[in-house]
């Protein structure tokens, strides 16, 4: 018999794991400058993508037959895939990994929220606009701190029209990785398992990546530092964080793995400072701190004592993230 406790923790701990390894994708792709940002991607997530559906291979030929009546579902899917690895890599190149990554977290929950909104016509509460308010305020304040740091490109500051680029791929990429949530959780819903469609779904989205990555890639062949910067993204944060995160799930509730997951922006801003060199002023360390506060409002179930009278446990401020997060089985690659 299983301690319930003991079982919990590894649960926690593994997508405290996952969160980790999620945050260092940016200062991994810092480490190979010459090759370009949307190489990176596409290999992180074109081999990672790759791997995930060789490993669900079972599972997929199994389900072929409700994959296939989904199909319309898994392309778009692959396609928000698609656009998100480029979106991502290249927002960290332009704005910085710090910035880069919390514009990118912070923007999925929301974009989510409006995605269900003007298709499914779910209300957005208070809460979800005070959440989104925060993030909001986070990314316009990391912008203006990001622009200001003294001492140009030495110092890992940017143009401000190169940081206002940054921020705007970030919120695209927040934008397709809600919509691969979207897709995700209406494939399960018509019977895949979670396995399957994240599975035939990042399948999809390789081919493209990997298109992509032989008329981009061409800097990979020119240092092994670069062929392993490429085979950590893919294998380390992008396959073995999505397996952690799977685990973990199966162990705590999404609401709980999504509160554990904060702690990617934070890893991420950290080792940017430390191991890559960039500088955050204390207004951007405060724009930091807003985006974590709408991560955590947007994310953490809200405590009985404070819902209203009659409103069910499950409505979140984010009309659904908690089922999104199972459905993409993790918030970042």
């Amino acid at each position: 018999m299983t301690d319930p406790r003991r079982d919990h923790g590894l649960g926690v701990a593994c997508v405290l794991g996952a969160s980790v390894l999620w945050g260092t994708t940016g200062t991994a792709s810092a480490l190979a400058p010459a090759v370009t940002p949307l190489a990176i991607g596409a290999a992180s997530m074109g081999f990672g993508g790759l791997l995930l559906a060789a490993t669900a291979g079972r599972q997929i030929v199994r389900q072929r037959g409700s994959l296939v009546r989904s199909w319309p579902l898994v392309a778009l899917g692959g396609v928000a895939v698609l656009v998100y690895a480029l979106a991502f890599y290249t927002s960290m190149r332009l704005a910085g990994v710090a910035v880069g990554t919390a514009v990118s977290i912070a923007g999925a929950p929301i974009a989510a929220a409006l995605l269900e909104r003007m298709v499914d016509g779910r209300r957005l509460s208070a809460r979800w606009v005070g959440g989104a308010l925060l993030g909001i305020a986070g990314a316009a304040v990391l912008c203006l701190a990001r622009g200001a740091v003294p001492g140009g490109a030495e110092s890992g500051a940017a143009a401000p029209e190169q940081t206002v680029a940054g921020v705007a791929l970030g919120a695209v990429a927040a934008a397709s990785y809600a919509l691969y949530s979207f897709t995700s959780h209406r494939i399960m819903r018509a019977g895949v398992t979670s396995r399957a469609a994240v599975g035939a779904t990042f399948g999809v989205a390789a081919v493209g990546l990997l298109v992509v990555l032989a008329l981009t890639g061409g800097a990979f062949l020119t240092s092994w530092t670069h062929i392993g910067v490429g085979a950590y993204l893919a294998l380390v944060p992008m396959f073995l964080g999505y397996v952690l995160f799977g685990w973990g799930l199966s162990r705590v509730s999404a609401s709980t793995a999504t509160t554990v997951s904060l702690a990617e922006p934070v890893v991420a801003a950290v080792l940017a400072v430390l191991v890559v060199g960039e500088r955050l002023p204390p207004a951007g360390w405060a724009g930091m701190a807003l985006i974590v506060a709408c991560l955590a409002v947007l994310t953490v179930p809200m405590p009985s004592w404070m819902r209203p009278r009659g409103r069910a446990p499950r409505d979140a401020a984010t009309t659904g993230t908690a089922d999104a997060a199972v459905a993409v089985v993790a918030p970042e690659g």
